[in-house]
């Protein structure tokens, strides 16, 4: 009990230390400096429900995204698809493959997550009403990652990941990495997490065409490079009531963004025999979103395959509610681990 009280002490000074004078903090200025915002967008319908407090959480299909070192988690092949609706007709999807390797420590995962704007009418300040042009905004993410148990308490991950954007005629593409570690205790399923993700240079959008209004412009226009959206996250979650029939899962989560000021993430997860979930979270230092998400998860099986389908709520003050689904189906394998 005294090194469990002297993990959690730690965790608790390292939040401050990383708070306080580590990651000093900056404010909302910063705002709108990064590029390729979309890879912020939580993808993980379990997360998304529990304020985006995920990194330290168990592994599951999403964990490619939220933590990579949790994938060594997963026993069998495990597929994951989710959609998020987020308002004004974009659309962003996921999806996943997650496979254990025979080595019985290591995971690969391949992912995909796409955001599309649909169909736009584009507008210039001399044709307000319209060009006749349509024009799409679209932006993929193509990502491969590898997880491993380093020790019986200690797993790794990383996720390397190619990045497109594509906006009318204007293209952009770069790479970026996700570096995560991942360390369990044998106390009430006490986890501390730490990761790194979209860690990546500078990149601009570019095109081989003018633009369609060259009005007090010059032909050729070259826009200004932006740095990707790096985010930088402590976490610890922790199993405080657990019986036969229902646990109680919480977690707690620092960010802190290249583009925006520092924020907790605060979430909670109800487990009824690991069939139905109940989930809520909260965001601190979140500009104009002061409400608590919410969610919940069933597990079933479909043709003798566990899966699980999810839904997550994330009301906003401008964009309205947001809203997640997720699907995740688990190939038995007589390798399970």
């Amino acid at each position: 009990m005294k090194n469990i009280a002297y993990l959690i002490l730690t965790a608790i000074l390292a939040l401050n230390l990383a708070h306080g004078q580590i990651l000093p903090n900056f404010g909302g200025e910063r705002a709108g400096l990064s590029a390729l915002s979309f890879l912020k967008n939580d993808m993980s319908t379990r997360s998304l429900a529990m304020g985006g407090a995920s990194v330290a959480l168990s592994g599951d299909g999403y964990s490619s995204q939220n933590n990579p070192a949790a994938l060594v988690d997963l026993e069998n092949t495990t597929y994951t698809l989710s959609h998020l609706f987020l308002g004004g007709g974009v659309n962003q999807s996921f999806v996943a493959a997650n496979y254990p390797l025979d080595d019985k420590v290591s995971t690969l995962s391949f992912s995909l997550n796409s955001l599309n704007s649909g169909e736009m009418e584009e507008r210039t300040e001399f044709m307000p009403m319209g060009t006749g042009r349509q024009v799409f905004v679209t932006n993929l993410a193509v990502g491969a990652t590898y997880s491993r148990q380093l020790s019986s308490l200690f797993s790794a991950g990383v996720t390397v990941k190619y990045v497109y954007e594509g906006i009318a005629n204007y293209h952009n593409s770069t790479a970026t990495v996700d570096v995560a570690f991942l360390y369990n205790t044998d106390y009430k399923d006490l986890k501390f997490a730490v990761m790194v993700q979209n860690f990546g240079g500078n990149s601009a959008l570019n095109s081989n065409d003018d633009i369609p209004v060259t009005f007090n412009r010059n032909t050729g226009v070259e826009l200004d490079a932006n740095t990707v959206p790096t985010v930088f996250k402590l976490g610890m979650s922790i199993t405080p009531y657990k019986t036969d029939m229902h646990s109680l899962t919480t977690s707690l989560q620092l960010n802190h963004p290249n583009d925006n000021a520092e924020n907790y993430r605060l979430g909670v997860e109800y487990n009824l025999k690991d069939l139905f979930f109940a989930r809520a979270g909260y965001r601190i230092s979140v500009r104009h979103q002061h409400i608590p998400t919410f969610g919940f998860g069933v597990k079933a099986r479909l043709g003798g395959l566990p899966f699980t389908i999810d839904y997550a709520a994330n009301p906003t003050n401008f964009l309205g509610m947001q809203h997640g689904l997720g699907l995740q189906i688990e190939l038995l394998s007589n390798n399970s681990r």
